[in-house]
């Protein structure tokens, strides 16, 4: 109980002393950015966020945290622009709630979770699910292989992030239910190998992004030069293997793998989604499983490459630049669902009825995810109304002057800008064009003597920062997605993921110090690999593999 006060205690002082910042910055008479173009943002911006992720990680609810958020940006915004209450409600309802369920984007990727869930409750019914899980239970025997399979299919899925969570989750559940892997740490490997997945391949969404963000040079071309100098997402990546092979965990994760091993695979909060697809017939085998993944894999795919003008002529990496992610997934999962409801029909072994009670049970399953994101994205909102973009664009063209430095500066800002807006892709939408301005002179001539390599490395960090901040935030879409793909409760999530982000993080900007005074990849990545396996065999010694909880009495009062 005192330790929870305490922890009380030093946030609202923590958020005294941030005001106190902001008034000193600015008044709050003036926190609004009114013409983006010519004024700079606040501090006042980053206060709606902080507040949220800050609650969200104090009283383990994220719902009342998140609305927290929104309400005190909403005011801040009213009380500057002088509208008074109606200006409050005006932010929170119609610019906020309003405006991001009807936007077109949003209202895509909530219609693919819709259909998504209800393919999930399909192959669930139909026993697909539970075949698999049995098939894998000969198979895969072990923890370490069960947590490897996880990693790998993550990998092979690369093409979006939230396509990848929401899949590995289905398929992967009953894999890592059988060998008693909790499902926070599913939910680690899920996002582990989400966000870090996409920003290193060249066929992807965020590869799509990422060209879209650059001018006057080849967009594709510079991603794929990136890839060597993205620190974290590689990190990741051998942090997720180390700690798979080795069966190591810290922080928080080490409570709920013990608790997994004893037969509690959630810890706390185990009903957040409703277990009501349970199989309704015992004729299930492994392809019931198997060929609805690769239906809607190849469904999703093809969505993603017609809105990207595929079929009008255009190249299939051309089509990915061009893709509108949303519409396409939206087009490929309800194409999957008509397709695959067709197959079980044939296969007799749902009804037509059961597949129709698939899709209100798969929208039952995907409502704590909808309404996170919801919030989410209104928080976001709400955070540009205040004008975070300008504030965080000042802060880097102001650090330009210590080229250097630039790398870990440009690193540390993404990181931080990404962690309080909860959106990767926003984050290095505002830092790249910044880069690329100051290196301008360079890229003029990029075409004929090769891209510079501290344009490369300044880029590479403005990602890897970015999706730092993404992998850590509690506001992030892929974060709330893996969450969902896991079916774990979300700031159980977020709070056994943070000490493993913020080790690779650490480990990264390491990277990024090196990297600005030797501009060599072969130097920079593999002192990098090195120093991360150093730091993860010391974790190692400390911990050990035995998974005992430092803190059992702890644990037993939060049972109670």
């Amino acid at each position: 109980m005192k330790k929870n006060l305490l922890k009380n205690l030093i946030f609202v002082g923590a958020i005294l002393v941030y005001i106190v910042f902001c008034f000193i910055q600015k008044p709050i008479t003036s926190a609004v950015v009114i013409d983006g173009e010519t004024a700079v943002g606040s501090m006042w911006s980053l206060l709606p966020p902080i507040i949220a992720i800050g609650l969200a990680l104090i009283t383990k609810e994220v719902y009342s945290s998140l609305f927290a958020g929104i309400l005190s940006g909403a005011i801040i915004a009213a009380i500057s622009m002088g509208t008074g209450f109606e200006g409050i409600m005006t932010v929170v309802v119609k610019d906020g709630l309003i405006a991001n369920i009807s936007d077109s984007y949003n209202v895509g990727i909530l219609i693919f979770l819709v259909v998504l869930g209800s393919i999930v409750v399909l192959m669930n019914k139909a026993g697909g699910s539970k075949a698999y899980g049995e098939w894998a239970a000969k198979h895969i025997k072990t923890r370490v292989g069960a947590s490897l399979s996880t990693f790998l299919l993550g990998v092979l899925i690369f093409v979006d992030d939230y396509f990848n969570c929401l899949t590995v989750g289905s398929v992967m559940r009953p894999v890592t239910d059988k060998h008693n892997i909790s499902r926070s740490k599913l939910a680690y490997l899920i996002d582990a190998t989400a966000a870090p997945v996409c920003i290193i391949a060249p066929i992807s969404s965020w590869a799509a992004a990422v060209s879209g963000t650059v001018k006057d040079v080849n967009g594709i071309q510079l991603f794929i030069s990136t890839i060597p100098y993205n620190l974290y997402a590689l990190l990741t990546l051998v942090m997720v293997i180390f700690i798979a092979v080795t069966n190591v965990d810290y922080g928080p994760m080490r409570l709920h793998e013990v608790n997994a091993i004893k037969g509690d695979l959630f810890t706390s909060r185990s009903t957040v989604y409703a277990d009501d697809d349970k199989p309704s017939t015992s004729k299930g085998k492994v392809i019931d499983l198997i060929l609805p993944v690769v239906i809607l894999i190849i469904s999703c795919v093809m969505g993603m490459l017609y809105t990207g003008g595929l079929f009008g002529g255009a190249s299939v990496i051309d089509a990915f630049a061009d893709c509108d992610a949303s519409y396409g997934l939206s087009l490929g999962s309800i194409g999957a669902f008509i397709i695959i409801v067709i197959y079980f029909l044939c296969r007799k072994v749902l009804k037509f009825t059961e597949c129709m009670e698939s899709i209100v049970c798969g929208f039952k399953q995907m409502v704590p995810a909808i309404m996170i994101l919801v919030f989410a994205w209104t928080l976001k909102s709400v955070t540009n109304t205040l004008g975070a973009a300008e504030f965080v664009k000042g802060i880097v063209e102001n650090a330009t002057a210590v080229q250097i430095l630039l790398p870990l500066i440009l690193f540390a800002v993404a990181l931080g800008l990404s962690f309080a807006t909860g959106t990767s892709w926003g984050t290095f939408g505002i830092l790249i064009p910044i880069v690329t301005g100051v290196f301008s002179a360079q890229l003029e001539t990029a075409s004929q003597t090769g891209i510079p390599s501290m344009v490369i490395i300044c880029i590479s960090a403005c990602l890897a920062g970015a999706v730092c901040g993404d992998h850590c935030s509690p506001i992030s879409d892929t974060t709330i997605m893996a969450s969902t793909g896991a079916q774990c409760d979300h700031v159980n999530h977020v709070s056994t993921q943070l000490p493993y982000a913020m080790t690779v993080a650490a480990v990264s900007a390491v990277g990024y110090l090196i990297a600005g005074f030797v501009q060599n990849v072969f130097v920079v990545l593999g002192v990098s690999v090195a120093l991360m396996i150093g730091v993860l065999f010391g974790i190692k010694m400390i911990f050990g593999n035995d998974n005992k909880p430092a803190h059992t009495a702890e644990t037993k009062s939060e049972k109670k």
